[in-house]
This record gives structure tokens, C-alpha cells and sequence, in this order.
């Protein structure tokens, strides 16, 4: 009898642990939803040594769902528009943007690069994509915080 209690107990102890470590349990990261850039950062190397805030009334958003992105960006003194649409993929350190469509001015752009490649770190409600350098080097980084 004792025996099969101390089974019983491992069994239940085994399947509680297993819960509290399975995948199911954690929360999956995701870009999908709405974000405002909140600040840059500029890099040597793996350190930052510089925050750079936005400017008075700047403000920049980005869009993601199912695949798709969508970025606006306001300058108050600036009178081009920046907006784009396109398509992204990410894995847990990288993020891909395909811009496919945008204001006249990223279309210029569009003429020269419409891939755009970044190291990703994702939080639940921040994210910094990363510009790294043809040495490997990060450079600078754009940060959001999730609006929606």
C-alpha cells in the first residue's frame, strides 16, 4: 500500500512539474499589435552610449498583423510623409521587413533597399530592432513600447 501511495505521489508530482515547465504554460512573444518608438539608442559595439529621446511632438508608429506591416512616422517640422506597408517575419532575435509600399519619399528608398534586417529583442509589451553593421557591430536601435 505504501508503495502504490509513493507512486501515486510521484505521478502527480511528475505531472504538476510537467504543467509548470511545458510550453503551454508560457506566454508566447508576439509583434502583432500596435507600437509607438519611445526613444534610439546609439551602440559601440554591445554597449550603449547613447539614448537619443524624440523630438517635441515626433511620433512614430508601427502596425503588425498576421505577416503584414504598416509604419507612420510625424515629423512636426518636416513637411515629407513617411509612411510605408509591407510584409515582416521574425524568430526570437531577428526581425525582416519586405516594404512593398510607402510615401513618395520611402519609395525613393524602395529604389535601393526594401529589405530591411534587424536584431530583435522582444518583451511582452517593448521590442528594439537593431541595426547591425557588414562587421556584425550593433549601431543603433529603435525602441517601442506596445500601445494596443
Amino acid at each position: 500500500m505504501k508503495k502504490l501511495l509513493g507512486l501515486i505521489f510521484l505521478m502527480l508530482f511528475l505531472v504538476s512539474a510537467t504543467e509548470i515547465t511545458s510550453p503551454k504554460s508560457q506566454k508566447t512573444l508576439t509583434l502583432d499589435g500596435a507600437w509607438e518608438l519611445i526613444n534610439h539608442y546609439n551602440y559601440d559595439g554591445d554597449e550603449v552610449i547613447d539614448t537619443v529621446p524624440n523630438p517635441k511632438g515626433y511620433r512614430q508608429i508601427k502596425m503588425y498583423n498576421e505577416g503584414k506591416v504598416m509604419w507612420t512616422r510625424y515629423v512636426p517640422r518636416d513637411s515629407v510623409e513617411w509612411f510605408g506597408y509591407g510584409s515582416y517575419e521574425n524568430t526570437n532575435n531577428e526581425l525582416r521587413e519586405t516594404l512593398e509600399y510607402g510615401s513618395a519619399s520611402i519609395m525613393k528608398a524602395l529604389d535601393t533597399i526594401r529589405v530591411f534586417s534587424f536584431e530583435l529583442i522582444l518583451e511582452e509589451n517593448s521590442f528594439s530592432q537593431i541595426t547591425i553593421d557588414e562587421e556584425g557591430n550593433r549601431t543603433f536601435s529603435e525602441n517601442y513600447k506596445r500601445i494596443h
